[in-house]
């Protein structure tokens, strides 16, 4: 297994690559350059980056696997700048979301001999180092996208890295990868940014609409806090692809706006019930774009000391809330508390414990 990763740009991707890395195999040596200096120097004092690189230099010959991790943009511009510090035999990826525009450039620059294109399909709302977790990709799709000259050897060890940082690597074709992004990240995106600003737009000069979203609304709309730059950059490196998408879910909605004026209960029913069949059947163990909430809603009296008696007793089993809050809107039939946890294992724990003690508990889907 290659033993020396460079990183170029270590936010909250990146650095949670090289924090996987160094939890699994704390002998790999890792050298890292961003702008941000301060950064890099907090990486060093954590005990993730090795080597703080002044730019990108004659260091990075000694690196097996170098990792792009600026926004897909700049990630294209980085190739011509590493490619004469890449050693033989060495592979330059990237972790960027859309992935035929960088292959293009590859291929452009005549370097598919080593790169092999990767995207963590895994994230947060926040961003930088400072967000970054060992544990953010675990579980997590890795999608690698190889060239028509990446050697089988290489992409095994693209699936080794993959492994080491706990994610679920899977092979596809660069196009074929941004198409499906467009659809199930990129859209997404589009639809609940656009609906938050929907929502701002008919609200009320008491703000009321804003006051009273939750429960669903504040479940689709989640992603709409990611970070604006980012996502002007992904839909301008993969345009055709999500217009294709975007005319398709407009086509849908003009469908159901006819149903609705004709007063159509059947077509109106049929919508629900094929997407709730079709919903059901995803598996809900795998990570998307935005971290998992890993919460629950407990059922319970609105009385001085419930927070507190909940929280002791999972204290008492040493199990860390990450936050406990209170639903004003119950809209699914959810408890009157919301509790989430840092991570699946103490939510699950702290369920078990919680059934002991005869709490009603609902879980989220």
């Amino acid at each position: 297994m290659d033993h020396i990763f460079g990183f170029i740009g270590l936010g909250l991707i990146g650095g949670s690559i090289a924090k996987g890395i160094k939890r699994s195999m704390p002998s790999a040596k890792i050298m890292a350059y961003m702008r941000t200096r301060s950064k890099l120097e907090r990486a060093h004092e954590d005990g993730i980056v090795d080597v703080i690189l002044e730019g990108v230099t004659e260091e990075l010959r000694e690196c097996d696997v170098v990792f792009l991790c600026t926004p897909v943009e700049y990630n294209a511009r980085y190739l011509e700048t590493v490619r004469p510090f890449l050693r033989s035999g060495a592979i330059l990826t990237d972790v960027g979301s859309t992935k035929s525009d960088i292959h293009r450039v590859v291929t452009e620059l005549d370097m598919e001999d080593c790169f092999i294109g990767s995207h963590p399909m895994a994230g947060s709302e926040k961003t930088g180092y400072e967000n970054a977790t060992d544990h953010l990709l675990e579980n997590a799709y890795y999608i690698i996208t190889p060239t028509a000259k990446t050697r089988q050897e290489d992409i095994y060890r693209m699936v080794t890295v993959a492994h080491l940082i706990g994610s679920i690597p899977i092979v596809l074709d660069c196009e074929e990868h941004d198409r499906i992004a467009a659809a199930i990240s990129h859209l997404p995106h589009i639809i609940a940014s656009s609906l938050v600003n929907l929502v701002r737009d008919s609200d009320s000069p008491d703000e009321m609409m804003k006051r009273l979203a939750a429960g669903g609304f504040k479940d689709i709309t989640r992603i709409a806090s990611s970070s604006p730059v980012m996502w002007e950059q992904i839909c301008m490196t993969n345009t055709d692809n999500i217009i294709s998408m975007l005319e398709a879910y407009i086509h849908s909605l003009e469908d159901t706006l006819e149903d609705l004026k004709e007063h159509n209960g059947s077509a109106i029913n049929q919508l629900f019930d094929s997407s709730r069949t079709y919903r059901n059947s995803f598996v809900s163990t795998s990570r998307g774009s935005v971290t998992p909430d890993y919460s629950f809603t407990a059922d319970v009296v609105d009385e001085p000391g419930a927070i507190s008696t909940l929280s002791a007793i999972l204290s008492a089993r040493g199990i860390n809330i990450k936050n406990i809050g209170i639903n004003h809107i119950r809209d699914h039939g959810e408890g009157a508390l919301k509790v989430s946890f840092y991570d699946r294992e103490s939510m699950e724990l702290a369920w078990k414990q919680l059934l002991k003690f005869n709490y009603q508990l609902i879980r989220f889907q």
